[in-house]
């Protein structure tokens, strides 16, 4: 077992207090977005005062074989701490051929790895896992196109806005949301926006869909005011978590957290291609090329009893992701057959692995390499994050 320390990383988006004091730490007073607790090298975290990719290459043998025949010796997940105080960008993350085939292309055009205008950061997908540790808000996927084309109706601005949703109507699923999704992000005024707000702030009160509907333009507004990426984000399913709820995210998704706390766990890749709600550099052809525009419904992710764990099942090899609530009796940690991240987010945990003991408090986390088998208890509510091959 190694202690690991994690990063910090500082995006306006993020909470000036919800990660400080998650790791009972003192507040800076600018926003803190996410910690990082993996090898990514961009901000690995550390063991022993190495970074975690590093110690990894070093010590090959703590990956274990299964995993290091799959991804060689980088580690394949990613775990963090996301509080997201205002909304994200839109966006979406490339599928492993797409990671591979744009990091090429940008490499050969010698773009610099962290220009703004460089899309792809690294070679490799980035499906992500949400888990809420408070409520949390978010945007994901496509709604069923007609179902937007009356939530715009019943607000009142069917007409107002029909010459840009009017494909939602006139034409099948994907091909129309695609149609539309690159009209709003050509449009280069915001008449289309003011009439939706104007109708929508005398519905943000309303306790049904519609109501919800015009809270997330009014509420984006808030931060984005007249972006025509609004209307964009309109067209999206919005996904409220109670507290322990996950939603998964495959590649290919567009979405965007609005508010919360949660333990994201992802592909280890900063891969993202943004779509808007965002002053950020947006790739136009590359989103239209990457994004899914096929229409689904949304749905917090199934889960399992394994042991004294909850497993979230997120379909992806490259990570897996369990919750235990601790209260005194020591319980297995699953997946000793993997190198796995362990992390308390409240309480305090007792680890023993053979001779060896590590008491850890809520902020504190572990690197259990492969091969350990570790046990826990105290009183706390641990995540413990593995490869999911």
């Amino acid at each position: 077992m190694q202690r690991l320390t994690g990063q910090i990383r500082d995006y306006a988006w993020g909470s000036v207090t919800a990660i400080p004091e998650l790791l009972g730490s003192d507040p800076t007073g600018e926003p803190q977005a996410e910690y990082w607790l993996g090898a990514h090298p961009l901000a690995p975290a550390t063991v022993g005062g190495v970074g975690l990719d590093q110690a990894l290459h070093d010590h090959p043998e703590w990956i274990g074989e299964r995993t290091y025949r799959a991804f060689g010796d980088r580690f394949p997940m990613l775990l963090k701490i996301l509080a997201a105080e205002r909304p994200l960008s839109l966006q979406a993350h490339p599928n492993r051929e797409q990671a591979e085939e744009g990091f090429a292309r940008e490499n050969k055009a010698k773009i610099d790895l962290l220009a703004p205008q460089r899309v792809y950061r690294d070679d490799w997908p980035k499906p992500e896992m949400l888990v809420a540790l408070s409520e949390f808000d978010g945007l994901c996927g496509f709604r069923d196109p007609f179902a937007t084309v009356e939530l715009f109706t019943r607000l009142g601005v069917g007409q107002a806005v029909a010459s840009v949703i009017g494909p939602l109507s006139q034409r099948k699923g994907s091909a129309a949301l695609a149609e539309v999704f690159l009209d709003i992000l050509s449009l280069d005024h915001s008449d289309y926006v003011d009439e939706v707000l104007k109708a929508a702030r005398t519905h943000a009160s309303d306790d049904t869909d519609l109501g919800l509907f015009a809270r997330t333009a009014v509420e984006l507004n808030r931060y984005f005011p007249g972006q025509p990426s609004i209307l964009a984000a309109l067209l999206l399913n919005r996904v409220h978590l109670e507290p322990g709820q996950g939603l998964f995210l495959p590649t290919r998704t567009l979405h965007s957290y609005l508010s919360g706390v949660g333990i994201e766990i992802m592909a280890s890749s900063d891969n993202v291609l943004r779509g808007g709600l965002t002053g950020k550099h947006i790739d136009v052809d590359e989103l239209i090329r990457v994004v899914d525009f096929t229409p689904h419904a949304v749905a917090p992710v199934a889960t399992e009893e394994d042991g004294a764990f909850t497993r979230y099942l997120a379909p992806t090899p490259e990570f897996a992701l369990w919750r235990g609530e601790l209260s005194g009796q020591a319980i297995a940690i699953p997946r000793a057959d993997s190198c796995r991240i362990l992390l308390v987010i409240d309480g305090e945990a007792h680890l023993t692995q053979a001779d060896d003991t590590v008491d850890l408090e809520a902020g504190e986390a572990v690197l259990l390499p492969y091969g350990e088998d570790a046990q826990a208890s105290g009183s706390a509510t641990i995540f413990v994050a593995a490869p999911g091959i």
